[in-house]
């Protein structure tokens, strides 16, 4: 019994009896649920690390596309940039600076690429201008060179956004297996986002551009543009015998006994209105290296738009290894002077003067930047605003010439119509914008030196604007001596004909001295006419 009744308490205690299991259940019911918060805390911190990995995925793809989303490559003469972005749709952007964008809806998928077209290279430019099959390898491996581009862009694109993942998962994590799962599912996206681009890619969609900024009226002149590049390649194949002939006409005139230049002669070359047409720098060099020339003075409008991709072009002034006197024309902007003025013999004159080889030249840009100005004599005359304002720019010149310590020689402005306060200032003004030669005295002030006004052509043939009338715009430029009193002897203007027309012209005027009665005359010499090349 007592055996009985000492274990009967045990079994009780031991959770035998129904009293005591009663009493056992709290700590089973803590165990269960101690148990299902386990589990609730396994997974919310699960899919914490999903999110976190996700995030950092994400992050590590637009870090990527950051560093490595772009490309540069050369699309026929032309440098261009190549990116990619991502985006809700896929379409293309051809950004042409500083004109504007085509917008071509080319493909599905969440990534847009842009192709921004930068300066031409100059010597892949002048390479296509000495061959006459050049242009047309040109425009058909354009498509390949495009193709190539965006495969080296993809690649980048894939390898950059893997690489900046893995490493800012690393950071984060700390933890080899989730950076691993973290690059990986950025390869998945990024290799997607590529792949469903280049699955849905419709080449047709260039035939259908959406227009931007002034090529909002490319569609009205695409027809002047086909008649451009027919004449661009009959250009391209008669330069090289034009500019050749500019040596035997050298040769030719340096025999003359009309007028030969005695020792300590000046020789100064006036050029202006280049547009960007790379044939003018070959042109240039050439008779700078003919004539002896001592000066380069240009007045301006030496590029087309003004654009940051159009600064590369000026790089050819350094060549020249002569002083390079400019001054902005209305085609030319801030950056333009600027890139002009980093040329290490360059001198940029801003109502300022400059003493160069003897001569004092004063020197003043033109006040309006207007790039899309047509010089065409359509355009009709200036407006009262415009006169007012460029008269008040000749305004500032003749004031600075009064008050130079030195007496100048030369004045230049770019619009012959800021000219009229120079009359009296100096015995020469030179300028150009008008494309068209000229020459003329300005209304004389009483008790003032008579002032010579010598307007200059298009030293670049007016750029591809003169290739669009029926008649071509010439090459134009004009070598002026001066005697040891730096007085104008003489001037030789020199043409070299425009598309269509294999000549070169050169006239020589010299001025009679003004201690005879005899008004100014011109002597021309004998125009060299080189045998005419076929045209197509």
């Amino acid at each position: 019994m007592d055996g009985q009744q000492n274990e009967q308490p045990r079994r009780g205690q031991d959770g035998g009896t129904p009293e005591g299991r009663q009493r056992g259940f709290p700590s089973l019911r803590r165990a269960g649920a101690g148990s299902r918060a386990a589990t609730r805390r396994r997974g919310v911190r699960r899919a914490a690390v999903t999110v976190a990995v996700l995030v950092v995925t994400l992050a590590g793809v637009l870090l990527g596309l950051l560093a490595g989303g772009q490309v540069g490559t050369d699309i026929g003469p032309f440098r261009a940039e190549l990116s990619v972005e991502p985006a809700v749709g896929g379409s293309t952007t051809v950004d042409i600076p500083p004109l504007g964008s085509l917008l071509l809806d080319s493909h599905d998928g969440p990534t847009h690429l842009t192709v921004e077209l930068g300066a031409l290279d100059q010597g892949r430019t002048e390479a296509l201008l000495g061959d006459p099959a050049g242009l047309n390898r040109a425009t058909q491996s354009a498509v390949d060179d495009v193709r190539i581009g965006v495969l080296r862009l993809g690649l980048r694109t894939l390898g950059s956004v893997v690489l900046a993942t893995l490493v800012l998962a690393l950071l984060v994590f700390r933890d080899t297996r989730r950076a691993a799962w973290a690059g990986a599912l950025a390869f998945m996206i990024t290799a997607g986002s590529l792949g469903t681009a280049a699955a849905t890619m419709r080449p047709q969609a260039i035939e259908e551009p959406r227009y931007e900024g002034l090529l909002v009226n490319a569609p009205a002149i695409v027809g002047d543009v086909r008649k451009i590049a027919d004449d661009y390649t009959r250009y391209a194949e008669q330069l090289q015998r034009l500019i050749g002939n500019v040596t035997q006409l050298y040769t030719t005139v340096s025999a003359l006994p009309v007028y030969e230049p005695e020792p300590g002669t000046t020789r100064v070359l006036h050029i202006s209105d280049l547009h960007l047409n790379p044939t003018a720098w070959q042109l240039i060099r050439t008779v700078t290296e003919q004539f002896g020339i001592d000066v380069v003075i240009d007045t301006g409008d030496i590029t087309d738009w003004g654009s940051e991709p159009e600064a590369s072009y000026v790089g050819s002034i350094s060549l020249l290894e002569k002083p390079y006197v400019y001054i902005r024309g209305n085609h030319d902007s801030g950056r333009t002077a600027a890139a002009v003025a980093r040329q290490p013999n360059a001198i940029v004159l801003d109502n300022t003067t400059v003493t160069v080889a003897g001569l004092t030249i004063a020197g003043i840009g033109d006040p309006r930047f207007t790039p899309d100005k047509s010089t065409s004599p359509a355009t009709g005359g200036l407006n009262q605003p415009t006169a007012d304002e460029l008269i008040s720019t000749g305004d500032k010149l003749a004031a600075t010439i009064r008050s130079s310590p030195r007496p100048v020689d030369i004045a230049l402005v770019h619009d012959p119509a800021a000219a009229g306060p120079l009359s009296g200032t100096c015995p020469l003004v030179l300028a150009g914008h008008t494309h068209d030669r000229q020459i003329n005295t300005l209304p004389e002030v009483p008790g003032q030196q008579p002032t010579t006004l010598m307007v200059q052509g298009s030293t670049g043939g007016a750029g591809l604007r003169g290739l669009e009338g029926e008649e071509p715009t010439p090459l134009a430029m004009t070598v002026l001596y001066f005697d040891q009193e730096k007085r104008l002897q003489a001037y030789d203007d020199i043409t070299v004909g425009g598309t269509g027309q294999s000549q070169v012209n050169l006239e020589r005027t010299v001025i009679t001295p003004p201690a005879t009665t005899t008004p100014l005359g011109a002597t021309p010499t004998p125009t060299i006419t080189p045998t005419p090349t076929p045209t197509r």
